[in-house]
């Protein structure tokens, strides 16, 4: 009697995953939770895929319902399913499972421990598109810091920014190779999707020692820039005039 339960169970097993997903996304979406996850260019085809999936479950529950004899039906799917790499219904399973979790879980953004671990840069990666000429019209305090690391990008000379007033907004790192008194100002970058999320930022210089800074604490720092060296290697750093606590943004990455 179980087995046939089982069997009975399974063709329903690709409708609830494919609607329960298609749930999750447009959860994300009106809780304004699809940024952390999605870049927003691609937002309208997520939300479309969100449609098509519930689409999708509801046309497959349908079919499902009219179908006379479930055996002809689990006989199809278990010719098809035979090449499977899971047990038949086992990927639809995890599907749902995932989805589920999907929805109890509120997810979060990448926090200092997730950037040591994929390394931060003070340039961007050569995935980034790189131009080949540059010329920043924004004030050096309007900057954010995914605009200075741009700037960098184009022309790396610390010196030539020294003195320039800066103004930036992120979140704490604290990098074994800084010395007591700097801190890294760090956002995460977001080309596609929160996958190939990429961690920038830039050493602070503090008056005092950082550590009265928790890390992922967010900051809004004022100062000029300077150049110091780190490792024997010469770095723009800004020397902190202004330390402001901030609250963690609704939107925390630059895209």
């Amino acid at each position: 009697m179980s087995i046939k339960i089982l069997n009975s169970i399974r063709p329903w097993l690709d409708v609830f995953s494919l609607i329960s997903w298609g749930i999750l996304i447009l959860k994300y979406w009106l809780n304004g939770q699809l940024n952390l996850l999605i870049h927003p260019a691609y937002h309208w085809l997520t939300i479309a895929a969100a449609f098509v999936l519930l689409i999708l479950g509801g046309l497959k529950a349908n079919d499902l319902i009219k179908i006379r004899s479930y055996r002809v039906n689990i006989n199809r799917q278990m010719t098809a399913e035979h090449i499977s790499l899971f047990p038949p219904g086992w990927s639809s399973a995890i599907l749902l499972i995932t989805a589920i979790l999907g929805l109890l879980i509120k997810p979060a953004p990448f926090v200092s421990q997730t950037a040591l671990a994929r390394g931060i840069n003070d340039f961007l990666p050569v995935t980034h598109s790189q131009p080949q000429a540059f010329r920043n019209a924004t004030k050096p305090e309007e900057r954010s810091l995914f605009d200075w690391v741009k700037t960098l990008n184009v022309y790396p000379e610390p010196d030539a920014y020294t003195g320039q007033k800066a103004k930036v907004k992120g979140f704490v790192i604290y990098p074994p190779e800084l010395p007591e008194n700097y801190l890294l100002i760090s956002r995460f970058v977001i080309t596609c999707c929160a996958a190939d999320a990429y961690p920038i930022g830039l050493p602070v210089k503090l008056s005092s020692s950082a550590k009265s800074y928790p890390a992922d604490t967010w900051l809004e720092i004022e100062g000029q820039m300077i150049s110091e060296e780190f490792n024997g290697q010469r770095q723009l750093t800004i020397e902190a005039s202004s330390i402001e606590e901030i609250p963690e943004p609704e939107n925390p990455y630059h895209y």
